[in-house]
């Protein structure tokens, strides 16, 4: 993409400011999202940043690491930037095995808020605003405990191990 079109695209707000020659590469390179979702400073609710963690080394170079502490709108948009998405979230509901994939499927919101929303809301706005539908899947990891200033409990440290396989055999699926 020559700089001139950069340019053009970024004064109609179609792409950010930092963005670059490099950077678009490296976004068009990688298709595949994982969005981390929780709070390290709330014990096992932390899981999916640990999870997104113990994957930077061996996947961050061809996949694009999201951390978040919840769902939002403006995650529709980046979402449309990708063709797979994974979710990654701690659950308080039993998850058979204590790891476990499951697709995501676009749904409509009951209600409506601004600052937390579940990923298949994410999917739904993706669809509706940039008629876009990344394929997309929920890893869900069991988690114990939630109290603040905790880290993950010893159940919840198995749990992520096995979520780590799970994802590593995702990501190499998509390949």
């Amino acid at each position: 993409m020559h700089t001139r079109t950069i340019g053009i695209l970024q004064k109609i707000n179609f792409l950010p400011d930092f963005c670059c020659r490099d950077k678009l590469l490296q976004i068009k390179k990688m298709h595949t999202l994982l969005l981390g979702i929780g709070n390290q400073s709330r014990g096992d609710d932390g899981l999916g940043w640990a999870l997104l963690d113990a994957l930077a080394p061996e996947f961050g170079a061809v996949c694009a690491l999201e951390y978040r502490y919840q769902l939002m709108v403006e995650d529709a948009e980046l979402a449309r930037r990708f063709s797979r998405i994974l979710f990654v979230d701690a659950s308080r509901a039993p998850v058979p095995g204590g790891a476990a994939l499951q697709p995501c499927i676009p749904l409509e919101a009951l209600y409506f808020s601004t600052h937390q929303m579940a990923p298949g809301e994410v999917l739904s706005l993706c669809q509706t605003l940039y008629d876009c539908r990344p394929e997309a899947q929920i890893l869900a990891l069991q988690g114990y405990n939630w109290d603040l200033g905790a880290g993950l409990s010893e159940p919840a440290r198995g749990h992520l191990e096995a979520g780590i396989r799970l994802a590593k055999e995702w990501v190499l699926d998509g390949v």
